[in-house]
């Protein structure tokens, strides 16, 4: 069992403050009333402080999907449909997905305190943005679930990447390449685009690596490079992501691979 799993039952007494904390509390129905502790900027984590994130990144993940969800006044079964497939994907145990389920319920209520709870989480990750990038993309996945993105969970999502210091450059960036990744590996929507034309093909796995089809072959190894380093798993958990989300770091370096691989192909022709 992962650690996480552990503290969630009741194993560890490792607390989380903060409105975090008290979403997590509810959840699992334990009072969390520790307040938030300072954070050292050292890249090496001690495992009170690792542990800490996992658990701040849990908690925010499945919460803020909910909110995000619920932005546009309904919530969509593909979007419930996603929340489960993204629990399944991280093989969570019964105890754990029924805590990601309430904080999932909690994020739609109206009194969630999304500012609050992403202001705790951004300081909880500290410098570790590959943190914060990866907590976006899932959460743009989530919002993109039915196959598109509408006007309400776009400036839902623009007004949290303004609290977690992420830029809208950074955004706009994220979803085209989130957008690509739909368009090459979409799940529920895969029959659509089986039929797409190779060339169609290559110019999305552009998109997928964010780099224009006349780039120099240095310049896309860079950023295929790149996009590797900051989804790679080991590097991830080692920041704090929950190794429960491994697999979800995985799948994305495997489809960024993919389109790497893609265009490596055609240019050899």
């Amino acid at each position: 069992m992962s650690w996480l799993g552990k503290f969630l039952g009741g194993a560890f007494g490792f607390l989380l403050g903060g409105p975090l904390g008290a979403i997590l509390g509810a959840s699992v129905g334990h009072h969390f009333d520790s307040g938030l502790e300072a954070f050292d900027f050292d890249e090496s984590l001690s495992p009170g402080d690792k542990h800490r994130i996992q658990t701040a990144f849990f908690t925010a993940t499945f919460s803020v999907m909910g909110h995000i969800a619920k932005a546009d006044g309904r919530v969509s079964q593909a979007e419930i449909d996603l929340a489960k497939r993204v629990m399944d994907e991280m093989g969570l145990s019964a105890n754990l997905r029924s805590t990601a389920i309430k904080l999932f319920q909690q994020g739609k209520s109206k009194d969630f305190p999304l500012d609050d709870a992403l202001r705790q989480f951004r300081h909880e990750c500290q410098r570790r943005t590959d943190l914060i990038r990866m907590f976006l993309e899932i959460q743009l996945q989530a919002a993109m679930a039915d196959g598109h993105l509408d006007e309400a969970k776009d400036k839902l999502l623009i007004k949290i990447c303004g609290i977690l210091g992420l830029s809208r450059f950074d955004y706009e960036r994220i979803k085209l390449q989130i957008l690509a990744q739909y368009r090459l590996y979409g799940s529920q929507h895969r029959q659509q685009y089986q039929s797409i034309k190779k060339e169609d093909n290559l110019a999305t796995a552009y998109e997928v690596l964010g780099v224009r089809p006349n780039a120099s072959d240095s310049d896309i190894k860079k950023a295929y490079r790149r996009l590797i380093s900051r989804h790679h798993p080991d590097k991830l958990v080692a920041k704090g992501l929950p190794e429960e989300m491994m697999t979800l770091a995985k799948e994305k370096t495997q489809k960024i691979t993919k389109a790497y691989e893609t265009i490596s192909e055609a240019r050899k022709k």
